[in-house]
């Protein structure tokens, strides 16, 4: 059965190879920009918009805003690891379930938030912190530096809420 379905599909792109595709291209992404961060910022900050952004090198240990940054480093990289494989492995396996049953802005949310996840794993796993170069802030008002896999992950749970509140089918309740 499964030989059929592959030779009736020959040459076609799967949904979920669709969103692989995505994955992969966040991760390379996402990778790329770090390895330019630690190449060229490593040792300065560079202002690219007075007094609001600047590219600059910060190594993350903790989780989002530094959460459990101060904690001690097994801890981070067994709840910061385990929780971000777990994540991202089980975002992959319910795509690859339910693919055909998303909509479009789900199926594109879950491939930023996998991609995401997976980018910043990396760099817990191989690098034990996480490198963030965008660093934003108005005078004295500063948002926690963060990078592409936090920007893929943000603007997946944000296409989320809004097709959530503006654009799913709701059933009627009678």
């Amino acid at each position: 059965m499964e030989i059929e379905h592959l030779i009736k599909n020959e040459g076609k792109v799967s949904k979920f190879q669709k969103f692989m595709g995505v994955v992969s291209l966040i991760i390379f992404a996402d990778l790329l920009t770090k390895h330019l961060a630690v190449k060229f910022f490593a040792f300065k900050t560079v202002t690219i918009i007075p007094n609001f952004f600047d590219l600059t090198l910060v190594w993350n240990r903790g989780a989002a805003f530094g959460f459990l940054a101060s904690a001690p480093e097994f801890v981070r990289k067994a709840v910061l690891i385990g929780a971000s494989a777990i994540a991202a492995i089980a975002v992959i396996i319910y795509v690859y379930k339910n693919s055909q049953k998303l909509s479009t802005v789900e199926f594109y949310s879950l491939a930023l938030i996998a991609g995401g996840a997976i980018g910043n794993l990396y760099d817990r796993f191989f690098i034990g912190a996480v490198r963030d170069f965008l660093d934003f802030y108005i005078g004295g008002y500063h948002w926690p530096a963060f990078n592409l896999a936090d920007s893929a992950i943000s603007i997946g749970i944000l296409g989320f809420v809004i097709n959530e509140i503006f654009f799913k089918k709701r059933k009627s309740a009678e």
